[in-house]
């Protein structure tokens, strides 16, 4: 079974994270940032990989950004050698008015390429530039390329929810097995 867990406590946060890469998308997720909840809640759903998730902090920004990195973290080792995997995900989501794009490679070089156009300084409860900063420590944290992007749209909330959508049934579609590959997805035989 693909599952990892992770810990991680300093002077700003507390951060327990448990995932199942063949789960049936369950979350239980408590951040202490409502809306961060909600994004990483529709990431377990739509990826179908059980996350759990609690966080205590000093300030959103930081509880943002160590769970970000414990949830790549916690990933990562749980696909172990990535031996058999898809290594390779990528979709479109429409959300109302807006289109967003994601693809995804688990080849265990962290890159991240994100832009969502976002309008305001901050949705719901939370800084816009968390939700950039969480997906772009997510991909290093994962050791992914991770390309997220909103094509168009005139609502953030539906801009962001789009593109953690897309970026979910990427990671769905990456982390599945293969059943005709026979070790690791590279032509050079390592990842």
């Amino acid at each position: 079974m693909r599952v990892n867990e992770v810990y991680r406590k300093t002077r700003e946060t507390e951060v327990r994270v448990k995932v199942n890469l063949d789960g049936e998308g369950k979350a239980d997720v408590d951040t202490g940032v409502q809306f961060l909840n909600h994004l990483v809640t529709s990431l377990a759903t739509h990826s179908l990989i059980d996350f759990t998730a609690k966080v205590t902090g000093d300030l959103k920004h930081h509880a943002t950004e160590d769970l970000a990195i414990c949830l790549g973290d916690a990933l990562n080792k749980a696909l172990d050698s990535r031996e058999s995997i898809t290594r390779f995900g990528y979709a479109a989501v429409p959300m109302d008015c807006s289109l967003a794009f994601a693809a995804i490679d688990l080849v265990k070089r962290p890159y991240a390429k994100v832009d969502l156009n976002l309008r305001g300084k901050k949705i719901e409860d939370m800084p816009t530039e968390d939700i950039y900063h969480f997906l772009e420590t997510l991909a290093t944290s994962l050791a992914a390329n991770v390309h997220v992007w909103v094509e168009y749209g005139s609502n953030d909330h539906h801009k962001t929810e789009a593109a953690f959508k897309a970026l979910a049934l990427s990671l769905r579609q990456a982390v599945a097995f293969d059943a005709r590959r026979k070790g690791v997805p590279s032509s050079k035989g390592a990842i």
